[in-house]
Formats: C-alpha cells, structure tokens, sequence
C-alpha cells in the first residue's frame, strides 16, 4: 500500500511538472474578452441555410475561398493546393498551386490572385499559367497569407494573419490559427502590396489573427476581420482619411472568417465557428492557456461545428443573418454573391455549398 501510495504521488508531481513546465509554442497574453451575448438579434437562430444544396468536388476537400471569373465560372481554392473551376454542370481541376491557398479575387484583366498560406501571393493567368507575384517581403517569406481584396488600381490588400504560427510550419492554417488564437499576442497585420513596382506597405499591425479583408466597389475604405478579437475593423483609404481606422463591428458571437465584396453595398463574411465559453473565460488567464496547451488536443478548445454566414454593408448594420441548426455544412469561412446565387466557402467537406437568391430576396 505505501508503496502505491508513493507511487501515486511522485506520478501526481510528474503531472503537475507537466502541466506547469512543459514547453509550448505560446507565450499567451492576458486580455479581456467581450460578454458573449450569444445569438440574440441581430444574429438570431433561422433556419435559412438548410436551403443550400451541395456541388459535388469529387477527391477535392476544403473550399475555402471562391471567385467568380470573366469567363462566368467560379473558381474555388481547395486544401489539396488545387484550383478548381466551377461551371454549369461541370466542376474541373484548372491549377495545381501547391500549398494551401486560401483566399482568391478576380482581377480586372481576368487572371486569378490567390493569397497561398504556405508560399505568398501567386497570380493565374486565364491560361492556368501561374508565377509567385510576392514570396517575400524584405527578403523575408510572408509567414502567413490569408485573404485579399484587389483594388480598381491593381494594388493587392492582404492579410497576414500570423507574423508568428504560420501555416506551413505548424501543419495547416487550422492548427496555426488554434496557437494564435490561444496566444492573443498581436501578431497580424494589413499589407498593401503594388504589383507594379513590388513595393510593400504595412498599414495595420498589431491584429489578432487577421483574417478576412475587402475594398468597398468605390474603392474607398477596407473592412478587415480580426478573428480572436471577434470583431471588424474599417480602415479608410481616400487621400483625405487614409490610415484612419474605424471599429466597425464589435463583440461577434463567433469568429469571423473571411470577408466578400457583394453586390448593392453588401459586404459577405462567414462566421466560421462559435465563440468557445473556456477561451472566453481563460482571456485574462494566460498562465491557465498556457496549462490548457499543454493538455491534450482532443480536450482543448475546438472549433464547435456550425453553420452561419452574414452581411453588413460599410457602416456595420447587419442585413442578412443566415444559419442552419444542423450545420449540415459546418465551418463556414464565407460568402461569394453571384447574380443569381451565393455559394457558401468551407473549411472542410468535398462539397461547395450553394443557395439560389430568389429563394431568399
């Protein structure tokens, strides 16, 4: 008996040097997360989702971001590094990037810029010809791109979602974004980025997690994402304003992914997860994140599946709040609104999501 009890007890100590000492990745910072109000108006339950019907994309997983192309087909990145082209009745392998691309625009001659997590902005000519527009930034590999937004002078606004956890080196953008968020240190930033003359210029930093981005059709401000903040930011870019910065949309009841231009004013964001009750309640608790790193994953904090897009247009109201209770398609990232349809982007399934607008308008 004493000598199980011995035993128990230097087990007990091992685990608490453990759990106390063992290196993490995070060096977490304390901070103080909003009251989550949940899901009361304007982001209450419905059922409106459930309308989608799914594309089948064959071996292809992870439709993260899509585009509608010149040509009138969609073009969706997917986790493999491949492009797809999307048409009537059709869906097709267009480009292989490698990778992990995550966020794709349309640019004004037709060709694709895709923000490739693992290897910086490239562009696609329509031809499915690819070069690397931007593998560095003061000789430095961007750790983590994200999203873009292409203004009407051809400059690219980009989001490096982590200076820190990037993607390629931490096994995904998942498990990157996971070690940022548990962190809150302020790691990402908004970088405008001249094709023309290759020149970069950082105009936001110090965001955690920086996520979705898009310029208004007047190409007079952005709206920026910040993912672990649960928040929007609107940043102005007219001569007279340019550099302010305006909180847009505050205390999210989830964490907002990535950010569409629509059409009529309307700006597209997928709410890809909602917000987790222990993160919330650990955010003036860094030394306890750092415990809960070092727990095993299957008992962290994870993302909750869940269905749930919305639109606001440039000064923060809300106009459509969509949901689906069953999250029959979970881990929303976003919204790109055609004419006729809005195809839903996801982190995971080998499905692209889409719901006719007359159904809906």
């Amino acid at each position: 008996m004493r000598w199980v009890l011995q035993s128990g007890g230097a087990l007990l100590v091992l685990v608490l040097l453990y759990l106390s000492l063992w290196p993490v990745p995070i060096e977490p910072v304390a901070w103080q997360a909003p009251m989550d109000r949940g899901l009361v108006d304007p982001f209450a339950p419905n059922k409106l989702l459930q309308r989608a019907s799914g594309i089948d994309l064959g071996e292809h997983e992870g439709p993260e971001d899509a585009t509608l192309g010149h040509d009138n087909d969609v073009y969706v990145t997917t986790l493999n590094g491949d492009v797809l082209r999307v048409g009537e009745a059709r869906v097709e392998r267009f480009v292989s990037l490698g990778g992990r691309p995550l966020g794709i625009e349309t640019a004004s001659d037709g060709a694709l810029i895709v923000a490739n997590s693992y290897l910086g902005l490239q562009r696609i000519e329509t031809d499915g010809s690819m070069r690397t527009l931007l593998g560095s930034i003061d000789g430095e590999r961007p750790v983590y791109p994200n999203n873009l937004a292409i203004a009407n002078d051809g400059k690219i606004y980009f989001t490096e979602a982590s200076s820190k956890f990037g993607a390629e080196k931490y096994r995904g953008p998942y498990n990157a974004s996971v070690l940022d968020i548990m962190e809150h240190g302020g790691h990402g930033s908004v970088i405008e980025f001249n094709p023309a003359t290759g020149v970069t210029v950082t105009l936001l930093d110090g965001l955690n997690y920086a996520n979705g981005i898009a310029i208004s059709a007047d190409n007079r401000f952005l709206v920026i994402a910040e993912t672990s903040s649960y928040r929007v930011w609107k940043y102005w870019l007219t001569p007279e304003r340019r550099g302010e910065t305006e909180l847009l949309i505050d205390n999210l009841p989830g964490f907002p992914d990535n950010i569409k231009t629509g059409l009529q004013g309307r700006f597209w964001m997928g709410i890809a997860a909602p917000r987790s009750p222990l993160l919330d309640r650990l955010s003036d608790k860094p030394w306890l994140r750092k415990v809960v790193q070092r727990l095993p994953a299957a008992v962290r904090p994870q993302a909750v599946p869940a269905s749930h897009v919305i639109a606001f247009n440039g000064d923060g109201d809300i106009l459509m709040n969509m949901h689906d209770p069953r999250a029959r398609f979970p881990l929303l990232t976003g919204v790109l609104e055609t004419r006729q349809s809005l195809f839903l982007t996801t982190l995971v399934g080998d499905q692209l999501p889409v719901i006719e607008k007359s159904e809906l308008f």
